[in-house]
């Protein structure tokens, strides 16, 4: 992850660094120093020379990184003279767009393509409303068209959510795309630089479903209108679903930043399992997307275990691990309250969630 980019002489200096202590310095995009990954933690030096009219000029850099919470003291100097200090915080981390991208391994993959082919078309506006019309067709086709619109509204409140967590975190946003019979994706040609930001973006989705059902209960308790509490609690399932600690829900990036902020090796145990309850889930309810869906973010668990000492996200702090946590978890219970309490109400299509979750 990049640490810090200053100017230095007149050109930017620009420090790199992973959480396995390995850590690079450029100077004009150019690489001047380098440290091998240690487990020794405590300030650091890195030391290189420029030649200026026949002189030689000796350039030192210290860095002292603390991890939870992060933070890094940085000091520059030239020929022993102070040029430049500063201290940067995981809100700087947030907000800066790197200089040059995280380099990964290209892998093939049936999602890459996909997520291609999304990239073609996405640069054409007038795709949005054909695929918003394509759902339209198809759920009306598949239920009826009051249905359709219903889920419509539920699936672009909960991307609507993402959106405005994208927003949030100053990245620039594609918009949000309706696909028939999958679901709807918020896109965003930006990439995040700590795992805080994963979280927020993943959970808000289901929290922005959340207040759509909390609303609609409302209006039920306002009109006495069905129609109300079936969006309530058809809403509050979806968003539920999406909350499944399984790759690539919401539930499953919220999970593994969580996990693998705290330990490499716990990340790794906690979303194999998680990914144990999904095949369970699969076979119980014979869902072949689901079981598609977790092939796919078992093969994201394998490669951030693989690249885990290379990884350009900023872990959670202490308190962002427990924070996150209890915000999944009290997302998670009042969905579930929202579900219980209209099967509570006597009529057999609003009790079907609480069925569904209790079989």
């Amino acid at each position: 992850m990049e640490l810090f980019n200053i100017t230095c002489l007149g050109k930017p200096l620009r420090l790199e660094g992973s959480l396995a202590g390995w850590q690079a310095l450029y100077w004009n995009n150019q690489l001047v120093s380098q440290l091998a990954a240690s487990a020794d933690e405590g300030e650091k030096t890195h030391t290189f020379q420029l030649t200026a009219d026949e002189n030689i000029i000796t350039v030192d850099v210290t860095s002292l990184i603390n991890w939870q919470p992060f933070s890094i003291d940085y000091k520059v100097t030239v020929d022993g003279e102070v040029i430049e200090s500063g201290t940067r915080n995981e809100k700087d981390i947030e907000r800066q767009q790197p200089v040059v991208a995280p380099e990964g391994k290209q892998k093939f993959s049936l999602i890459g393509l996909a997520s291609l082919g999304l990239k073609l078309l996405k640069s054409a506006k007038v795709v949005k409303v054909v695929l918003a019309g394509a759902s339209v067709a198809a759920y009306s086709w598949l239920f009826s068209w009051q249905f359709a619109l219903a889920l419509i509204a539920c699936l672009v409140v909960h991307e609507y959510g993402h959106i405005r967590a994208m927003k949030y975190f100053g990245m620039k946003t594609k918009g949000i795309y309706l696909i028939p019979f999958v679901g709807g994706a918020a896109l965003s040609d930006e990439k995040i630089n700590t795992r805080w930001q994963d979280v927020v973006i993943s959970i808000m989705g289901p929290t922005f479903g959340l207040f759509m059902s909390l609303a609609s209960m409302v209006a039920y308790w306002v009109t006495g209108n069905i129609f109300f509490a079936g969006l309530a609690t058809f809403n509050a399932l979806l968003n539920l679903f999406n909350l499944l600690p399984i790759l690539p829900l919401d539930g499953g990036h919220i999970l593994k930043s969580i996990s693998f902020s705290m330990n490499s090796v716990v990340g790794l145990v906690a979303c194999v399992a998680a990914a144990a309850v999904g095949v369970y889930i699969s076979y119980a309810f014979g869902l072949a997307l689901l079981g598609f869906l977790l092939l796919i973010g078992s093969a994201e668990i394998l490669f951030e275990w693989k690249y885990r000492h290379h990884s350009h996200l900023l872990p959670l702090s202490r308190y962002g691990q427990i924070f996150s946590t209890v915000w999944y978890f009290s997302t998670v219970a009042a969905l579930v309250g929202v579900i219980i309490y209209f099967a509570t109400k006597g009529d057999d299509m609003l009790a079907l969630p609480l069925l569904i979750l209790q079989s």
